[in-house]
């Protein structure tokens, strides 16, 4: 798909954004507390949205990237010295906010020799002991697969962990250029063997090139490693310098996946042309628990 043709997103990709007074504050509260969001670092398209109900995704860890993914629009380069402050700083946010469930993501800080792991488990631990009643999702990176830097947010005791496949395994290297596609699988196999109380979960984006036959094995790949949440949704191309758009997948569509997921025997799905990863996510566990 060309550049030209990508532009012309159908109707039902059509986003506008909203800006209300809870918008205003969420926005508001991220810049004093000198705080980063995937919802605007990744130019997320529910962020109008998300923002006007009072809610967000944290990304921790700083706002560069170790790695380069072909569909990813946070900055890549050398990322600055941890921020020891910034789990507290999250946990406040959370606390002002007076959000029922938090999402906390992370950039790959493969110069950590824990990936950032103990960030990531601080974190966890703040938004606990301001916000004991709070649930809280973590949308991890792979850690390169070290079992010991997942134990370390595992014992933190997070309600969901997701980590992302995002594509099928034949446009892993295009899409994930540091990412395994068997490494992945593995990760959230031993984090439901280590912590069989916490609801593993993983994404994909359609519209990368895939077929309906990949999407069908990764499906079941990832029922056979213990997944239990499943996210698909849109790729949508944040510039000309990131991976095109190959097709626009119908609602329709989405909807015949969302039944198949179910039929292979995912717990809880979200899958549409808007959905991204921590869409919803707290309709999602609650609906678990």
């Amino acid at each position: 798909m060309s550049s030209a043709a990508e532009a012309q997103r159908p109707e039902w990709l059509r986003v506008r954004v909203l800006a209300s007074e809870d918008f205003a504050r969420v926005r508001d509260l991220v810049v004093a507390k000198e705080l980063n969001t995937v919802c605007f670092s990744a130019a997320c398209p529910n962020l109008g949205e998300c923002w006007s109900h009072g809610t967000a995704t944290f990304m921790i860890g700083g706002n560069t990237c170790t790695r380069a993914c072909g569909f990813c629009d946070v900055a890549t380069g050398r990322p600055a010295t941890l921020d020891l402050g910034e789990p507290a700083r999250v946990a406040a946010a959370v606390a002002e906010l007076g959000l029922r469930f938090a999402v906390v993501t992370a950039v790959a800080r493969d110069d950590l020799a824990d990936g950032g792991a103990a960030q990531m488990a601080a974190t966890v631990r703040a938004i606990r002991h301001r916000c004991p009643g709070t649930g809280v999702e973590v949308l991890i990176p792979d850690y390169k697969g070290d079992e010991g830097d997942l134990h370390t947010v595992l014992d933190a005791g997070p309600d969901v962990l997701n980590h992302n496949l995002e594509t099928v395994e034949r446009l892993q290297r295009a899409v994930r250029k540091a990412g395994r596609y068997a490494r992945s699988l593995g990760l959230l196999r031993r984090a439901a063997e280590i912590a069989p109380e916490i609801p593993t979960k993983s994404g994909l984006m359609l519209g990368l090139g895939e077929s309906d036959a990949e999407v069908e094995v990764t499906l079941r790949d990832m029922r056979a490693h213990g997944i239990r949440f499943l996210t698909l949704g849109q790729y949508m191309s944040p510039s000309p310098r990131h991976l095109p758009v190959r097709r626009w997948v119908s609602p329709a569509e989405f909807d015949r996946w969302a039944e198949r997921a179910r039929e292979l025997g995912f717990d809880e799905v979200a899958s549409g042309p808007l959905v991204r990863s921590s869409y919803h996510a707290d309709q999602m566990a609650r609906r678990e628990a």
